[in-house]
């Protein structure tokens, strides 16, 4: 037997109930799940499988080519084996998603990442692969002899959704291919010579391109990036500092400039040179905040609140949200905008489905603000689509944690104590 016999079949643990939270945090698990809502003859059906799911009715499951298989309790705690079917892909497909993924860096970093990025699926597609699962894909088999999908394969849907957010590669396993087998494909292809050596251009004599080459000396070895910034300067003086010169407050700017600049060459290291990180364009305001968390001393604290015009409290509450989210979180803090168009109806249609009718709390918007009624708790939208949780402390809306996808997950992350109280 194989190594890739042996993980042709791979299973997982029950997991605990998801009582306040969403089923699918990626798009292609919200994807999943659509395949299974929008074919479902019985919506009441489907209703019920995600109570169940969401009390921990269903076991363990079993993943193979083609099927994924758990034995779920019912609302009387019947046991009944449900199954999904998915169709496999064929040989000649498999081969093509090699070729396609390895056509592009990216596709096979993200995989490795356990991420399924939109362009991946849409590349899959044009040659030809559905990775995804569409209308009236997933077929049902259950021991309660429902001729569509009942409660228990609509449960157990919901519970997968959950485990392809952790791995998309439980997804191409029931296509047909263990990670294994998909990794190995992927490293025979992009080991294979790109051209033949005939067809490649003869080129131009090195040696009569470069003849003053010998001449020059070699050029040294890049020095090795340290492991840190190293220690700050030292400005102590014996004289009284020039008017307007603090040097506490110089010493704390000259060593976090020289971390930020350590960082950033560490991360353009590791990204290569041909590939060149986004951030976001600071502001003096951002900057006060960005300084701030990096645990200066008192007075220096107290002259980054003046300066940038916060309290103490409210340049505290900004070194939380910038520690959660960077410049984004600052601005989701301090910032309102207005929700229209397509970005309100999907965050409308998010709210709609992130929690059961009876479940569902009531909410007053305003802004990119949707505020629990009769409660301290909050829910802010980003621009890009990430819902951020809120929480009023001592008068003061303060994040209560980073960003999700699915706004139960944001809210249940508000709901939850803060991290300094009993």
């Amino acid at each position: 037997m194989t190594r890739h016999d042996e993980e042709m079949e791979r299973t997982f643990a029950a997991l605990p109930p998801a009582h306040g939270r969403g089923f699918a945090q990626t798009w292609w698990g919200r994807a999943w799940l659509k395949a299974l809502e929008d074919a479902a003859m019985d919506a009441a059906q489907v209703k019920v499988g995600r109570r169940l799911a969401r009390a921990g009715a269903v076991g363990t499951v079993s993943v193979r080519p083609g099927r994924i298989t758990a034995v779920v309790l019912d609302r009387d705690r019947t046991a009944y084996r449900a199954d999904v079917l998915l169709e496999k892909l064929s040989d000649a497909q498999w081969d093509r998603f090699a070729d396609m993924a390895i056509e592009r860096s990216g596709h096979v970093a993200a995989l490795l990442d356990r991420d399924m990025p939109p362009h991946l699926v849409e590349d899959a597609a044009h040659a030809g692969i559905d990775l995804l699962p569409g209308l009236g894909d997933l077929e049902a088999e259950c021991d309660c002899d429902a001729w569509d999908h009942c409660g228990h394969t609509a449960a157990l849907c919901y519970q997968v959704a959950r485990l392809l957010d952790q791995d998309p590669f439980v997804l191409l396993l029931m296509r047909g291919r263990a990670e294994s087998a998909v990794l190995d494909a992927l490293q025979t292809r992009g080991n294979a010579p790109v051209e033949d050596a005939a067809s490649r251009p003869e080129g131009v004599n090195a040696v009569e391109a470069y003849a003053v080459g010998h001449l020059l000396p070699p050029l040294p070895d890049l020095p090795g990036l340290q492991e840190g910034p190293g220690a700050p300067p030292s400005l102590d003086t014996e004289g009284t500092p020039p008017p307007g010169v603090d040097p506490a407050a110089l010493a704390f700017l000259a060593s976090r400039a020289a971390a930020k600049a350590h960082r950033l060459l560490t991360e353009a290291l590791r990204i290569g040179h041909d590939r060149q990180p986004v951030y976001t364009e600071p502001t003096s305001s951002h900057d006060a905040v960005r300084l701030a968390a990096g645990g200066p001393r008192p007075e220096v604290l107290h002259r980054l609140g003046d300066g940038s015009g916060r309290t103490s409290e409210a340049l505290a509450v900004a070194v939380r949200a910038w520690r959660l989210g960077g410049a984004v979180a600052l601005s989701v803090l301090e910032e309102e905008w207005t929700v229209e168009g397509d970005k309100l109806a999907r965050a409308r249609a998010a709210l709609e489905s992130a929690w059961d009718e009876d479940e569902r709390p009531s909410l007053r918007a305003r802004a990119n603000r949707w505020t629990v009624v009769g409660a301290p708790h909050q829910l802010r939208l980003d621009p890009d689509g990430s819902w951020w949780p809120y929480r009023k402390e001592r008068g003061r809306w303060a994040p209560a944690g980073g960003a999700a996808q699915d706004p139960a997950t944001a809210l249940a992350t508000a709901v939850l104590p803060a991290e300094d109280e009993p």
